[in-house]
């Protein structure tokens, strides 16, 4: 295997590993509004995925620094092409931690209640723009001969990437649902169980019109696989949920995310963007990728640093492994 595919397999890691866990703490942002019924319990909620938000986002840190240097022609393509739509997200991942870090500086209800809104929509808006520009990459956007994108906004806004960004927040707010009933006691996590099952239900049935349109259009046997494990775990997750089994059910929805983004990248391979004006002009992983000596240096950097981050992030996830609930809270004003 050329270097170069190796590293469309890690790039294709870092992006799962990245909507795994990112996808959950994204959820319980749109949960403060769906699952929330007080203060006290918006405070819960957050309080989740107080410790390890901010970790998540080192995926995508990741995932970005390595597009630049092992793919530029793609990492420039893509940026320039789904500019506002990547200025959006980016802006909605700024306002969010922001308003993690401050939303209680304060004891003001207004204040408290104006950056609880912030992190819904900044929450809501990320989770449904990725799934937007994963499913145009996949589609395929107006590249031309000289490998730049020369379409618009609105060629991005179609009807198969609107979907695409539909499931995208319905899987993440699922997952985040469930993640709330494995974190959480009492009411509040009674609560996000009878969610799970709804929210997990309207889930299911537009995931599974979505990877087959994906597979019917641009699959192999690879992204069939890929979409019968999707399904198999998102079903499965279900009836986990159901029987109260929350570590269950927030495994295997993380398989159902986790076998998406395979699909994704399945449907890709040799591409990293498919032209729809002419295959010739598709950026592949050879033609965008950087010299063989960069990708060997990146290698070695990647089998040094990859290990001490996965330790550490293991570590903090285990030290915050307890559930909590409101009886927990120091101060019930915040």
């Amino acid at each position: 295997m050329e270097l170069h595919d190796v590293w469309f397999v890690l790039i294709a890691v870092l992006w799962t590993g990245y909507f795994f866990l990112e996808g959950f703490d994204f959820g319980v942002g749109v949960l403060t509004r769906l699952l929330a019924r007080n203060r006290s319990e918006k405070r819960v909620l957050i309080n989740t995925i107080g410790p390890v938000w901010d970790g998540n986002e080192v995926w995508l840190l990741t995932a970005g620094g390595a597009t630049f240097a092992a793919f530029p022609e793609w990492y420039a393509t893509l940026f320039s092409g789904f500019y506002l739509p990547l200025l959006v997200i980016l802006v909605c991942l700024i306002v969010r931690g922001v308003a993690f870090e401050y939303r209680a500086k304060r004891p003001e209800e207004r204040w408290q209640r104006n950056w609880e809104t912030a992190i819904f929509w900044a929450s809501l808006l990320p989770a449904f723009l990725w799934g937007v520009a994963f499913a145009n990459i996949v589609r395929g956007v107006k590249i031309d001969s000289d490998l730049e994108y020369v379409g618009n906004l609105w060629d991005l806004l179609n009807p198969y990437a609107l979907l695409g960004g539909v499931v995208t927040l319905a899987l993440f707010t699922f997952h985040g649902t469930v993640f709330v009933g494995l974190k959480t006691v009492g009411e509040i996590r009674e609560r996000a169980r009878r969610l799970a099952l709804r929210v997990g239900a309207a889930t299911a049935v537009l995931a599974l019109v979505f990877l087959l349109w994906t597979q019917a259009d641009k699959g192999d046997t690879g992204s069939l696989v890929a979409l019968v494990v999707a399904v198999a775990a998102l079903v499965t997750a279900l009836g986990a949920a159901r029987v109260g089994r929350e570590g269950w059910a927030f495994a295997l929805s993380g398989v159902t995310v986790v076998a998406v983004v395979a699909m994704f990248f399945l449907t890709l391979f040799p591409n990293v963007m498919p032209s729809s004006l002419d295959p010739d002009w598709s950026l592949t992983v050879t033609n965008s990728s950087s010299s063989p000596y960069t990708l060997k240096i990146m290698t070695w950097c990647a089998g040094i640093a990859t290990p001490l981050v996965l330790l550490y992030q293991g570590w903090t996830y285990w030290v915050f492994r307890k559930r909590i609930g409101t009886h927990h809270l120091a101060d019930a004003a915040h």
